[in-house]
């Protein structure tokens, strides 16, 4: 299935499954920036219910979401829903009340039932995504974006998007493509307020950073938006990441 088809999919199946309950489905991430790529982009998906969930309906929503992943790009579906409570006035670390994404499938596959009744909390990133959709994101159906969510404070959003990156050093030879495109969108927000793509991250990063580093931006910027492999270089990768946070953590 095409990327417009798992979407169009989800919104019916979630207004079907959750009815009255259902404020509105949300895109945002890649597939909201104009930036989607379909063998390398998950599609985020943002779901706002009115009350909490039953154990039951979780279970339904859960497979049905886990079917339309496996008709989804290779990267699949990456999703949560949270309370409409929680979204105006917003609240951070920000709670919600069920999430997945293909790193959970085994585990959701494994055993429903507990998977269901642990996967809640609360979830920093949810920060990011709240502001990505205020910003840059897509009403699949259901009520208005601008009804739904508030802004997010300057220090919750950059808190999350520096606790998303705090790893880099490490988790940048695991994944350098990701990494270094995200540790140049999240510098661009620190130093400029920009709110960016993986691709508008590293086309920022390609006009503001040192010119050491912008032949290892160029390359994961281009492998991102084709089929063309990234060319390893762990040592500049670990100094890269190092420098980037350097940066990061000295924005206030």
């Amino acid at each position: 299935m095409t990327l417009d088809e798992i979407t169009e999919a989800f919104a019916r199946k979630s207004r079907d499954i959750l009815g009255d309950n259902l404020v509105g489905v949300y895109l945002h991430g890649s597939a909201a920036m104009g930036c989607f790529n379909e063998k390398k982009s998950d599609i985020d998906l943002l779901v706002v219910a009115e009350k909490e969930l039953s154990d039951d309906v979780k279970l339904r929503y859960m497979d049905m979401v886990v079917g339309l992943n496996d008709e989804a790009p290779p990267k699949g579906i990456e999703m949560s829903v949270v309370r409409r409570a929680v979204c105006r006035p917003f609240v951070y670390p920000t709670p919600f009340e069920l999430h997945f994404s293909v790193a959970h499938l085994d585990r959701y596959k494994a055993n429903p039932k507990d998977y269901i009744e642990k996967m809640k909390g609360v979830d920093k990133d949810l920060a990011a995504h709240f502001t990505i959709t205020l910003r840059r994101g897509k009403c699949l159906c259901g009520k208005e974006i601008s009804e739904v969510f508030e802004p997010v404070k300057r220090e919750f959003y950059l808190d999350s998007i520096q606790n998303d990156v705090a790893d880099a050093e490490e988790a940048v030879s695991e994944n350098p493509v990701y990494v270094i495109l995200n540790l140049c969108r999240v510098l661009a927000y620190g130093q400029e307020s920009l709110i960016l793509s993986k691709r508008e991250g590293g086309e920022w990063g390609l006009a503001n950073l040192p010119g050491e580093y912008r032949g290892l931006v160029a390359s994961a910027l281009n492998a991102y938006l084709s089929d063309a492999s990234f060319v390893p270089d762990y040592g500049l990768e670990v100094k890269f990441a190092a420098y980037m946070l350097e940066q990061i953590r000295a924005i206030r």
